[in-house]
């Protein structure tokens, strides 16, 4: 555990009285996305009266969370575990309409503490009544490689800040756990319409600059429906269309992240309180304490552990609605795959179901028809599979590599599901040409119902991590950017965490791992057999023939 004297930010802290201004309950006046967050109530995962899945709860036994009131109605999950087709038929019913309630959200923390700034000594801010409270922050887990310091501290202190984290009444402190800077705004009527030159693209976007980790928070506006007009976007639904980059102390990492978020747009373009529907790998404990679950944008982005922005630059391609339903039904849709995720019906696998493939299978089951890249390389996965198998006398390693040549890249790099999305749809709302397709029910409320579509490049907040840069692309660029011997790269090793068979569903037959040799390798190994063998009795036959004679 880190000292706050090891943080440099320790100071001695004076006897403070009462509680500072702006100081509030985690749900006070909030909203949780799309959902008014007072409907919600404030527990841990050791809840016992809770609606909520136990294999969710399971996970986050002491974490904060919160979770639906008993009034409300919560998401469901159907009795198949293939995701597309639960989240195909429940968009099809009369349920898909309205928007139920997840069972939890991830908010981390009991209390808000709203419009404070962070004195430069690092130890103390000032609250919106003018009193000053210690500051503290929640203690650095310890695989996380680096965290807070005194850049982190100089960049907060330029800014107004808004946090989450638990006052500490006797030691006259504020213990933060998320710090969200509150300049960090989507101001639509300030906004200038800057749209893709024309050899620009959203891919030279977030290549620019080396990804941008070190460039100022920007917003820029590509498209809107009626130009001109004065833009009122307070309420309005959002989908926000989030790609996170490449980590600079991580060489398993340079694929970046991927997750979609939904909410509304806030009175002065405030985004803190949109929900990001985060996927990660269940089965195993997380260096930086991420668990996969709806979080609100501002834990996502800025957890002072396992926040985002604290390791990578980030991008963002937020469409603003005139209508909630596409928002609605893409949240609803997502609610029911975490269902099924927490049940583990379906594992986490990094080329075949990972961030970017479960979010972009939700929009397909929804039928948003993402025009497809197709895989990296057949013939290479083929020989790829081979080597590798050989070399690490192991046919799982060969398995790997093979389904990363072979998956859909869309659903495989979160750079180019951020890439393929968003291109659809600035086609879809005519900012673009080539849409050239019969357009489902659902892609048709798309182009109905965005009014505009805003570029965001989010910076890394500085710490004593070295700055990211932006995700791959493409395998053969991750490969450019890896060392060759794999023994050189920089990887951060992470415990299991098994899934308790009692909490397994016996009715339900999970997604089943593929088999450790795929089928074109089969055949190719069987056709060699074969052809050797074949080979092999016909010099046999050739040798008792010489003999005869």
């Amino acid at each position: 555990m880190l000292t706050l004297s090891a943080l440099t930010l320790s100071v001695a802290l004076p006897a403070y009285g009462a509680a500072p201004g702006g100081l509030k309950d985690a749900l006070s006046g909030e909203r949780l996305g799309l959902l008014p967050a007072d409907h919600f109530r404030v527990t841990s995962g050791r809840c016992t009266d809770c609606p909520t899945l136990k294999q969710g709860l399971w996970y986050f036994r002491d974490q904060t969370l919160a979770v639906p009131q008993g009034a409300q109605a919560l998401s469901s999950h159907g009795a198949t575990s293939d995701i597309v087709r639960d989240v195909r038929d429940w968009s099809a019913s009369a349920e898909a309409g309205k928007l139920d309630y997840p069972g939890l959200v991830w908010v981390a923390a009991p209390q808000i503490l709203d419009d404070a700034a962070i004195l430069p000594s690092g130890g103390a801010l000032s609250s919106v009544d003018g009193a000053q409270t210690g500051f503290r922050l929640t203690p650095k887990i310890a695989s996380n490689r680096s965290f807070w310091d005194s850049k982190t501290t100089a960049f907060f202190a330029q800014r107004p800040v808004r946090m989450r984290g638990t006052y500490a009444g006797q030691q006259g402190a504020f213990v933060a756990r998320t710090v969200w800077p509150k300049d960090f705004v989507i101001d639509g009527p300030k906004l200038n319409t800057q749209p893709l030159a024309a050899n620009e693209t959203l891919r030279s976007f977030v290549q620019a600059e080396g990804g941008g980790a070190s460039s100022p928070y920007a917003t820029r506006l590509l498209w809107e429906r009626q130009p001109g007009q004065a833009r009122q976007w307070q309420d309005k639904a959002v989908i926000g269309i989030m790609l996170n980059g490449a980590q600079g102390d991580d060489d398993e990492a340079f694929g970046g992240h991927f997750g979609i978020a939904t909410g509304r747009m806030g009175k002065h373009g405030e985004w803190s309180d949109w929900v990001v529907n985060n996927f990660y790998n269940l089965d195993s404990y997380s260096e930086k304490g991420t668990i996969a679950a709806p979080v609100p944008m501002d834990n996502y982005l800025m957890d002072v552990n396992s926040g985002q922005s604290y390791y990578r630059p980030s991008y963002m391609l937020v469409a603003v609605l005139n209508n909630a339903r596409t928002a609605v039904a893409y949240q609803g849709g997502v609610q029911r795959v975490f269902n099924h995720f927490y049940r583990h019906d379906f594992n986490y696998r990094h080329a075949q179901a990972n961030c970017a493939g479960i979010s972009v299978d939700v929009f397909k089951a929804l039928g948003w028809q993402v025009p497809e890249r197709g895989p990296t390389s057949a013939l290479k996965a083929v020989g790829a599979y081979a080597y590798l198998a050989a070399k690490d006398g192991s046919l799982a390693s060969g398995r790997k590599i093979y389904d990363y040549l072979t998956e859909e890249q869309v659903r495989l790099y979160p750079a180019v599901a951020f890439e393929a999305l968003g291109d659809d749809l600035l086609q879809l709302v005519g900012a673009r040409p080539g849409l050239n397709r019969a357009l489902s029910a659902y892609e048709k409320q798309l182009q109905s119902d965005v009014d505009a579509l805003v570029l965001v490049r989010i910076p890394q907040i500085p710490s004593s991590r070295v700055m990211g840069a932006h995700p791959v692309f493409s395998f053969d660029e991750f490969m450019q950017r890896t060392p060759p011997d794999r023994a050189d790269w920089k990887i951060v090793p992470v415990d299991a965490r098994p899934f308790p068979d009692e909490l397994r569903d016996p009715a339900v037959t999970p997604v089943a791992a593929p088999a450790l040799v795929p089928w074109p390798v089969g055949v190719i190994v069987a056709g060699v057999i074969g052809v050797a063998g074949w080979m092999h009795r016909r010099r046999r036959r050739a040798v008792r023939a010489d003999i005869a004679a």
